[in-house]
Protein backbone atom coordinates (compact mmCIF):
# COMPACT_ATOMS: atom_id res chain seq x y z
CA UNK A 1 0.00 0.00 0.00
CA UNK A 2 1.69 3.26 -1.06
CA UNK A 3 2.14 5.91 1.60
CA UNK A 4 0.19 9.10 1.09
CA UNK A 5 2.10 12.37 1.35
CA UNK A 6 -0.15 13.52 4.21
CA UNK A 7 0.73 10.37 6.23
CA UNK A 8 4.34 11.50 6.62
CA UNK A 9 5.88 14.18 8.80
CA UNK A 10 7.49 17.10 7.00
CA UNK A 11 10.47 16.89 9.35
CA UNK A 12 12.08 14.20 11.46
CA UNK A 13 11.16 15.12 15.04
CA UNK A 14 10.62 12.67 17.85
CA UNK A 15 8.57 13.90 20.78
CA UNK A 16 10.29 11.93 23.50
CA UNK A 17 7.60 12.56 26.15
CA UNK A 18 4.82 11.40 23.83
CA UNK A 19 6.79 8.25 22.99
CA UNK A 20 7.45 7.51 26.67
CA UNK A 21 3.79 8.07 27.60
CA UNK A 22 2.64 5.80 24.78
CA UNK A 23 5.08 3.08 25.89
CA UNK A 24 4.02 3.41 29.53
CA UNK A 25 0.34 2.98 28.65
CA UNK A 26 0.86 0.26 26.01
CA UNK A 27 -1.11 -2.95 26.30
CA UNK A 28 0.58 -5.98 27.78
CA UNK A 29 1.65 -8.50 25.11
CA UNK A 30 -0.92 -11.08 26.26
CA UNK A 31 -3.71 -8.48 26.09
CA UNK A 32 -2.62 -7.45 22.61
CA UNK A 33 -2.69 -11.07 21.46
CA UNK A 34 -6.12 -11.71 23.03
CA UNK A 35 -7.58 -8.55 21.50
CA UNK A 36 -6.21 -9.51 18.10
CA UNK A 37 -7.84 -12.96 18.39
CA UNK A 38 -11.22 -11.42 19.19
CA UNK A 39 -10.98 -8.98 16.28
CA UNK A 40 -9.97 -11.86 13.99
CA UNK A 41 -13.07 -13.74 15.10
CA UNK A 42 -15.24 -10.70 14.45
CA UNK A 43 -13.68 -10.26 11.00
CA UNK A 44 -15.54 -13.32 9.69
CA UNK A 45 -18.98 -12.67 8.20
CA UNK A 46 -20.46 -15.99 9.31
CA UNK A 47 -19.38 -15.47 12.90
CA UNK A 48 -20.77 -11.92 12.85
CA UNK A 49 -24.12 -13.24 11.62
CA UNK A 50 -24.13 -15.80 14.45
CA UNK A 51 -23.32 -13.15 17.05
CA UNK A 52 -25.97 -10.81 15.63
CA UNK A 53 -28.60 -13.55 15.82
CA UNK A 54 -27.57 -14.46 19.36
CA UNK A 55 -27.84 -10.82 20.38
CA UNK A 56 -31.60 -11.10 19.91
CA UNK A 57 -32.15 -14.53 21.49
CA UNK A 58 -30.42 -17.75 22.39
CA UNK A 59 -30.50 -20.37 19.64
CA UNK A 60 -29.47 -23.96 19.08
CA UNK A 61 -27.02 -25.12 16.42
CA UNK A 62 -29.85 -26.51 14.26
CA UNK A 63 -31.68 -23.17 14.18
CA UNK A 64 -28.49 -21.22 13.49
CA UNK A 65 -27.61 -23.61 10.66
CA UNK A 66 -31.08 -23.21 9.14
CA UNK A 67 -30.88 -19.41 9.42
CA UNK A 68 -27.44 -19.28 7.80
CA UNK A 69 -28.02 -22.00 5.21
CA UNK A 70 -24.99 -23.92 6.49
CA UNK A 71 -24.44 -27.40 7.86
CA UNK A 72 -24.71 -27.96 11.59
CA UNK A 73 -21.08 -29.08 11.53
CA UNK A 74 -19.95 -25.77 10.01
CA UNK A 75 -21.94 -23.74 12.55
CA UNK A 76 -20.71 -25.91 15.41
CA UNK A 77 -17.13 -25.24 14.32
CA UNK A 78 -17.72 -21.47 14.39
CA UNK A 79 -19.46 -21.67 17.77
CA UNK A 80 -16.52 -23.63 19.21
CA UNK A 81 -14.16 -20.83 18.20
CA UNK A 82 -16.50 -18.18 19.64
CA UNK A 83 -16.88 -20.19 22.85
CA UNK A 84 -13.09 -20.58 23.20
CA UNK A 85 -12.80 -16.79 22.99
CA UNK A 86 -15.55 -16.48 25.63
CA UNK A 87 -17.80 -14.56 23.25
CA UNK A 88 -20.63 -17.11 23.51
CA UNK A 89 -21.67 -19.63 26.12
CA UNK A 90 -24.18 -22.45 26.09
CA UNK A 91 -26.66 -24.29 28.26
CA UNK A 92 -28.05 -27.76 27.84
CA UNK A 93 -31.77 -28.52 27.84
CA UNK A 94 -32.05 -32.28 27.42
CA UNK A 95 -30.11 -33.17 24.28
CA UNK A 96 -30.16 -29.63 22.87
CA UNK A 97 -27.43 -27.02 23.44
CA UNK A 98 -28.62 -23.43 23.35
CA UNK A 99 -26.06 -20.69 22.66
CA UNK A 100 -26.13 -17.07 23.80
CA UNK A 101 -23.73 -14.14 24.03
CA UNK A 102 -21.59 -14.44 27.14
CA UNK A 103 -22.32 -10.85 28.13
CA UNK A 104 -23.45 -7.55 26.63
CA UNK A 105 -19.90 -6.40 25.74
CA UNK A 106 -19.99 -8.30 22.45
CA UNK A 107 -23.30 -6.70 21.59
CA UNK A 108 -21.96 -3.26 22.50
CA UNK A 109 -18.88 -3.74 20.33
CA UNK A 110 -20.97 -4.72 17.31
CA UNK A 111 -23.48 -1.91 17.84
CA UNK A 112 -20.79 0.75 18.33
CA UNK A 113 -19.13 -0.40 15.11
CA UNK A 114 -22.47 -0.27 13.27
CA UNK A 115 -23.08 3.23 14.63
CA UNK A 116 -19.64 4.25 13.36
CA UNK A 117 -20.40 2.81 9.90
CA UNK A 118 -23.82 4.42 9.68
CA UNK A 119 -22.70 7.93 10.68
Amino acid sequence: MPKQANDLCDCRLIHRQAVEEARASALAPNETASLAQIFKALADGTRLKILWALEKQEMCVCDLAAMLGLTESAVSHQLRLLRNLQLVSNRRNGVVLYYRLTDNHVSQLINITLEHLRD
